[in-house]
Formats: C-alpha cells, structure tokens, sequence
C-alpha cells in the first residue's frame, strides 16, 4: 500500500498541493524575527521596520492569491491545486520581477499596496456568473480582514505601551492594506474589481473588457497619475483610515522609517 501523503484528495489531487510551501514559511519566519527585532531594538531599527513591513506584505500578497485559488478550488476548478496555488507559494502565483520587486518598490516609493501576483482560474469549469465574482471578490476581502485585524491589534496593543516603531511599522501595514483593498475594489478592466462584473456584462460590453483587460496594470499607473483621480484615490483612504481609526502621525511615521536608506 503507498504512504498515505500518496493518497489523492478529490479528483486525484494530492495532499501535497495543500501544504505551506518552504518559502511561505521561510517568510512568516523572516517576518516573525523582524517583528521581535522591532520591538526589542536589536541592531538598526529602520532596517528591522523594513523587513517587517515588507515581509508582511508579500505574506499579504500570499494569502490574497490564496483565497482566490481556494475559492476557486471550491467551486470546481481543481487545477488551481495541480498549480501550485494552494500552497501559498509567492513564485507560483507571479512573476519574481513585475508581481513582486514592483509592488514591493512601490509600497516603498509611494506608500501604495499595489496589487500583486495573479492565480490562473480556469473560468469552464466554474458554473455561475455569482461564483465568478466571489472567486475575485476573495482577494480583496482577505485584504479587508487583514486590514481590520491590524487595526484591531494596533488600537487594543498600542495603549498597553511598547516602541514607537513596532506600532508605526504595524500601522504602516495596516494602511496599506486600505490602500490594497480600495485598489483591489476599483472597476478597472483585469484586475479584481474589474473581474467581479465582468460576468455580469453584456456580451460586447464583455468583448471590450476583454480587449483592455491584459494592460489593468497600466490603466492603473494611468488613473492613479492623474492629479484629480489620484487625489480622490488618496482622499478616501485616509478617510478609511479615519473612520477605523487609523493615526496619520503613526503610519507616516512608519513610511518614514522604512525607507532607511534615507538616514
């Protein structure tokens, strides 16, 4: 008889498939230490904010591919395990230089959690024009859940005390998650938002969508370029953050320690 971790699941797809890769785990542990470093002030604080900070978000980045691919796996596409995508695996869901080093330096540069890697669903299988949309609804609602429990750990840990910049990198986190899930939720043509009323688009209407939908990324850099809709863009996160009582001081404190190159 073959060892049981040789046993297919449903439809012949393995246990292995819903493992934790190495390197997510590798990064939760990267992130763990650069926590601790931050709050007990070991060696050069900045370059410890930073490590937290970016560590944190590529786990983000992680988990919000995650739940499209489980979403996804869930309604019928069992390809997604086949994949790679439900192990977390950051490499299996983008592309080393556009899905990771540019959302990455942009969360540095600009302070925006742009949107990162991309799972591959294969829509035939999925039935349902509602589970389409939930399949790209999950990613930016795992941004949502990320966003209020980092609040949630900020408002209720940081009256207890502690260092400045544990909390400033913890709101930093925190604001970028808004910024992710308010981008995520945009109706722009490839990315999530986009893909949520696809399904529900009349067939030429869905022709053109499909026709802009490979450049999202650069409607993106467009509309957040221009002055106004940039500006409207930053004004409701900070409006968000207002309402979730998110500091201003805080999370501008954190963007400041991040970039320690500027010291």
């Amino acid at each position: 008889m073959p060892p049981r971790d040789s046993e297919p699941l449903v439809l012949g797809v393995p246990r292995a498939a819903f493992r934790p890769s190495p390197v997510f785990l590798a990064l939760v542990a990267l992130l763990v230490t650069s926590a601790l470093l931050t709050w007990h002030g070991v060696g050069n604080v900045r370059v410890a904010v930073f490590g937290f900070v970016v560590t944190g978000w590529l786990v983000s980045l992680c988990l919000h591919e995650y739940a499209h691919a489980v979403v996804a796996y869930r309604f019928g596409d069992r390809g997604v395990a086949h994949r790679g995508y439900l192990t977390l695996n950051p490499l299996k869901y983008s592309h080393p230089l556009l899905s990771i080093a540019l959302p990455v330096a942009v969360v540095l540069l600009g302070g925006i959690g742009l949107p990162g890697g991309a799972v591959w669903v294969d829509r035939h299988v999925i039935t349902g024009r509602l589970r389409h949309t939930l399949v790209s609804l999950a990613g930016p609602v795992t941004n949502v859940v990320f966003a209020l429990v980092l609040v949630a750990v900020l408002r209720l840990g940081s009256s207890g005390g502690g260092p400045v910049e544990f909390w400033a990198a913890v709101a930093l986190l925190a604001f970028l998650q808004v910024t992710a899930s308010l981008l995520n939720l945009l109706p722009v043509p490839g990315l999530d938002g986009g893909n949520m009323i696809q399904p529900w688009l009349s067939p030429p209407y869905r022709r053109m969508y499909d026709l802009f939908a490979p450049y999202g990324f650069i409607l993106l850099f467009a509309l957040l370029w221009n002055p106004t809709i940039g500006g409207w863009f930053f004004d409701a996160v900070f409006a968000i953050g207002d309402v979730l009582g998110l500091p201003p001081r805080l999370y501008a404190t954190g963007l400041d320690l991040v970039r320690f190159w500027q010291s």
